[in-house]
């Protein structure tokens, strides 16, 4: 069974579909949880799942290998669920084609530094966009540059405000990350 570690920074909706999707499955297993951020949600909702996690600073992720020591015990996957800062070379080394991170846009469009979250919903607003979807893509050393995955498309309406957008978007997220995730590693694990 392959073992997942996921790194979130905020509320953990995704790491918590994630969780609950691999407890009903044989193919891999969420092992913990990391998060950059000592007040990011998803602490609340691994406590309740009974899934460690842990808190981790700029420098254990940068500067040392104390991050990619951890991942090395723990992880044959690594899964980007709401996660903002840059993933270091060192890791994307010793994991190629196993970190997946989801964006809540259609890369190419809406990627790159700072297009996160809200940032990308505005901007999605601002063009007058009449669709929009998710993006489930492999990590390389640029900010959304990776292979893509899979992609899901929502219909847009001129009254969508960028949080109806946010909605639609979180929707996709819920409904196709976890087993999107599967199929990479059944297909890698044939």
């Amino acid at each position: 069974m392959e073992r997942i570690v996921i790194f979130a920074s905020g509320s953990g909706t995704n790491a918590e579909n994630i969780i609950k999707f691999f407890n009903s499955t044989k193919t891999a297993r969420v092992t913990q949880v990391l998060s950059n951020n000592e007040g990011a949600k998803v602490f609340d909702r691994c406590k309740k799942l009974n899934i460690n996690c842990l808190h981790f600073k700029r420098n254990d992720f940068y500067t040392t290998d104390i991050v990619l020591n951890k991942l090395k015990k723990e992880a044959d996957y690594i899964i980007l669920a709401g996660f903002l800062w840059k993933i270091p070379t060192t890791i994307i080394d010793a994991y190629p084609n196993k970190i997946i991170n989801i964006h809540p846009a259609l890369l190419p469009k809406y990627g790159g530094k700072g297009m996160y979250g809200m940032n990308v919903h505005r901007a999605v607003k601002e063009n007058k966009e009449t669709e929009t979807g998710i993006t489930i893509h492999y990590v390389n050393s640029n900010y959304d540059e990776g292979a893509i995955i899979f992609q899901a498309k929502t219909a847009l309406n001129a009254a969508d405000s960028p949080e109806t957008i946010a909605k639609k978007i979180h929707i996709l997220e819920q409904k196709h990350f976890p087993s999107v995730i599967e199929e990479v590693i059944l297909k890698e694990n044939v």
